[in-house]
Parts: C-alpha cells; sequence; structure tokens
C-alpha cells in the first residue's frame, strides 16, 4: 500500500493518504478517515474517478496519490453549477472534454403538444412490461453496436452505460418498444425513480430513423406517466445531440442544470 501525507486544513497535523485496494485510496487523520478516492474503469475502457474529502488541501493530496497510481486518461464528473469541485479538479489538470443538460419534461399532453401523435400505421407502440424478452435484447445489442460504431458511448448520457457482449439488460420490465411488423425497431426507458421518473434511454435502429418513431415513443411514454399522475420527468441530452436537443426542447423541456465530464491526459 501507498501512503503519503498532507496538512490539513483543521491545522498542523498530517493526513496519511493510503492505497487500500485497487479502486479505493483513504486520507486518515488522527485516527479518522477525512477523505476517500475511488476509481472504477467501465466496459468501455475509460477509467473514472472520485474524490470525497472535507477540506481542500485533503483533497488535493487524494487527488495527487491517485494520479500518482493511476495510468491516464483519468475521468470525472461533476455538476457544473459546483464550482468548488470544478475548480478542484482544474487544480490537478483536468480539463473539460464534455457537457451534458438536464432537462426538467413535461408529461402533460396539452404543454407538450404530442397527444396527437402517433407512428406510422405499420408500427405499434408496445407498453413496458408487455415486450417480449428475446426480440428486446436483440434489439438492445443492435442498437448498442449502431453508438458504438458511430458515435461512441462517450456522447451518451452519464446514466447510460455501455454493457460488454453478452450481458442482459438489467429490467426489461422498464422498456417500451416501436414493433414495425415482427421486428422491434425502437426502445425507451423509464426508470420510476423516487423525486422525477428518468428517461434513461430513447433510441431507434438507423434503419428505421426518419419515421417520427422517436417522437411516437416519447409520446408514450410521457403520456404513461401523465396518466399515472406524474408532472414531469427527468433527462440528460449531450450537448453534441443536436436532434436530441431539438426533440426535447420542441415539446417544451426546461434545462436545469448540467454535468461535465472532465479529463486528464
Amino acid at each position: 500500500m501507498n501512503s503519503s501525507h498532507s496538512p490539513s486544513d483543521a491545522g498542523n497535523r498530517a493526513a496519511v493518504v493510503t492505497r487500500v485496494s485497487d479502486t479505493q485510496w483513504h486520507a486518515v487523520e488522527d485516527d479518522r478517515v477525512v477523505g476517500h478516492g475511488d476509481a472504477s474503469r467501465r466496459p468501455d475502457g475509460r477509467l473514472f474517478i472520485s474524490v470525497d474529502a472535507w477540506h481542500e488541501a485533503v483533497f488535493d493530496r487524494i487527488a495527487d496519490a491517485m494520479l500518482a497510481d493511476l495510468p491516464t486518461p483519468l475521468h470525472t464528473v461533476v455538476d457544473e453549477a459546483d464550482h468548488d469541485s470544478r475548480s478542484a479538479w482544474e487544480r490537478a489538470g483536468f480539463t473539460t472534454a464534455r457537457r451534458e443538460w438536464g432537462y426538467h419534461v413535461p408529461t402533460d399532453p396539452q404543454v407538450t403538444g404530442l397527444g396527437s401523435v402517433r407512428p406510422l400505421s405499420d408500427v405499434t407502440i408496445v407498453p413496458a412490461g408487455e415486450a417480449e424478452e428475446g426480440p428486446l435484447r436483440a434489439l438492445d445489442r443492435v442498437i448498442r453496436d449502431e453508438v458504438e460504431a458511430t458515435v461512441g458511448w462517450r456522447t451518451m448520457p452519464a446514466e447510460v452505460l455501455p454493457r460488454p457482449a453478452g450481458t442482459a439488460l438489467a429490467d426489461p420490465s422498464k422498456y417500451a418498444v416501436a414493433r414495425h411488423f415482427d421486428q422491434y425497431v425502437g426502445l425507451v426507458r423509464v426508470t420510476p425513480l423516487t423525486r422525477r421518473p428518468r428517461i434513461g434511454l430513447i433510441a431507434v435502429r438507423a434503419d428505421s430513423h426518419r419515421r417520427g418513431i422517436a417522437r411516437a415513443l416519447l409520446a408514450h411514454a410521457l403520456g404513461s406517466l401523465h396518466h399515472s399522475g406524474t408532472a414531469s420527468a427527468w433527462a440528460e441530452v449531450d450537448e453534441s445531440n443536436a436532434a436530441a436537443t431539438a426533440l426535447f426542447e420542441g415539446i417544451g423541456a426546461r434545462r436545469a442544470g448540467s454535468t461535465l465530464e472532465l479529463v486528464r491526459h
């Protein structure tokens, strides 16, 4: 295990930073843990780190220890409004790689204008919990392969993680799908979180783009939430995704924050 010392803001005592496992670092002062760092590698290979510390000097020391122990590039995620955290990572040499907008999305069809939206006559929306698992898993794999071959997972919302080939869907019951005759061509996932449901993913196969399917899936998902008494949902959109930005802002979604992915090469 590797250790280093740092004076903390609490006085002249030294905080000892120790790597306690392959993915964890602790800063200890007077037998108390005063900060910790964590590292995790995503399935696409990117290595993300985080630091939680009360004092600026302890944060810096933990970050220094992690940077000395880990290979670059390293990534982290911060709330853009959290200026202290952003400054701390910038002191460690991190710069902004991408921005992700957070949206409050209304569910009322009178507000969104989606009340009369329907897919083409040969496309049917299958509600969440009613999709067949086999075809749904096949669609998920096709869409993920298409993303990987084009824009890549770096442009996907932080909540939507890539998965290794063969990994099962975590909860198929959260997905509504669009069916073209006997083939699934699009999907939307809604996660029923406590404060506000999250639209985690909306995607359509490349060979079925420009047919209004994404808009119909969104209309179905939001309409179902409205019917259950939910006034709004939450969604994240990469700043570079013009189509998704236009889709959400076109139905009255309001930007309510942003997240930055920072990187150190």
